[in-house]
C-alpha cells in the first residue's frame, strides 16, 4: 500500500466554498485506477489563521501512484488552482510502509 498525502492550507474566506468542492474532487480521485480509499482530516495544530486539511489517499501500490502522476495529475491539480487561485497552497508527500508491525 502507498499513501499519497495532500496537505491543504486554505484562506478562511475561501474555506467554505473549498469544503463544498473538495468531496467531489476526492470522489474524482477515487475514480482513478489504483486509488482505493481516502480520508479527509482536519489539522488542529496550525499556527496561523488559515484552515488546514490533510487528505490521505490509499493506493494499491507505488506503480498506481506513478500512473496517476504520468496521467491525470496535472488536470486534477489545475481544477483546484483555477477555482481557488491564490486562496490556498498545497504540499504533498508519499508514504510507504517502512516495516510491518503486528
Amino acid at each position: 500500500m502507498t499513501i499519497y498525502e495532500v496537505n491543504l492550507h486554505v484562506d478562511p474566506d475561501a474555506a467554505p466554498a473549498y469544503a463544498d468542492w473538495l468531496p467531489t474532487h476526492i470522489d474524482e480521485m477515487l475514480a482513478i485506477d489504483g486509488f482505493e480509499a481516502a480520508t479527509w482530516y482536519a489539522v488542529e495544530d496550525a499556527d496561523d489563521d488559515r484552515v488546514h486539511w490533510c487528505i490521505h489517499y490509499e493506493l494499491a501500490d507505488r506503480a498506481a501512484l506513478q500512473a496517476y502522476f504520468d496521467g491525470p495529475a496535472e488536470a486534477m491539480r489545475d481544477d483546484g488552482l483555477q477555482r481557488f487561485e491564490g486562496q490556498f497552497t498545497a504540499d504533498r508527500r508519499i508514504l510507504t510502509p517502512a516495516r510491518a508491525t503486528s
